[in-house]
């Protein structure tokens, strides 16, 4: 869905551009100005249940707005909400998977017990950049026993190549809007 730009012009003017944000050329799109409108949101949640390819047993959301979207699609989907967290915030045993990062490496978790191997996961976050959180996400949901065979984001920023590397993983990758750039 990345390439409905011009159908979701509403839902892309309702995202803020922040410039130099965390850090000096970098354009941080806030999407708290989405979840501010909540003509805009139920319209983004409506429009990612639309997308969404045959039906799912649960929907995982990464932390932590991904917990947002997650919670929302999974209602109309008639799926359940798991939580893919930082290492060390769940309790109870977990699985963990690590990731690069620009500078080092970060660990992923999520319940033992969150899935019933063969259970079909959709992937969501608000943004998909580089791809690192999401790809861990995906290999820790599958080590699991999930089929995660789809993914669903609000922003794309698709010069960083996430999404590509997704597809390249084997997902369809929606998006609901794009943005050139970091």
């Amino acid at each position: 869905m990345a390439d409905t730009d011009d159908r979701n012009a509403d839902l892309r003017a309702l995202i803020r551009t922040i410039p130099d944000f965390p850090k000096p050329g970098i354009q941080f799109r806030d999407i708290t100005t989405l979840l501010l409108d909540p003509v805009g949101f139920a319209a983004a949640i409506a429009r990612m249940a639309a997308a969404t390819h045959g039906p799912v047993d649960l929907v995982a959301g990464i932390e932590a707005r991904g917990f947002i979207f997650a919670a929302a699609l999974a209602a109309p989907l008639r799926a359940g909400v798991l939580l893919i967290r930082k290492d060390g915030k769940l309790p109870g045993a977990t699985i963990a998977e690590d990731y690069a990062l620009e500078y080092g490496t970060d660990r992923i978790a999520m319940h033992a017990d969150a899935l019933i191997p063969g259970q079909r996961v959709l992937l969501v976050d608000d943004l998909i950049a580089t791809g690192g959180t999401a790809r861990a996400a995906v290999r820790l949901l599958r080590k699991a026993g999930a089929a995660v065979t789809q993914a669903q984001f609000l922003v794309d920023l698709p010069d960083l190549g996430g999404a590509a590397a997704l597809r390249a993983d084997g997902l369809a990758v929606d998006s609901l809007v794009a943005f050139a750039g970091h």
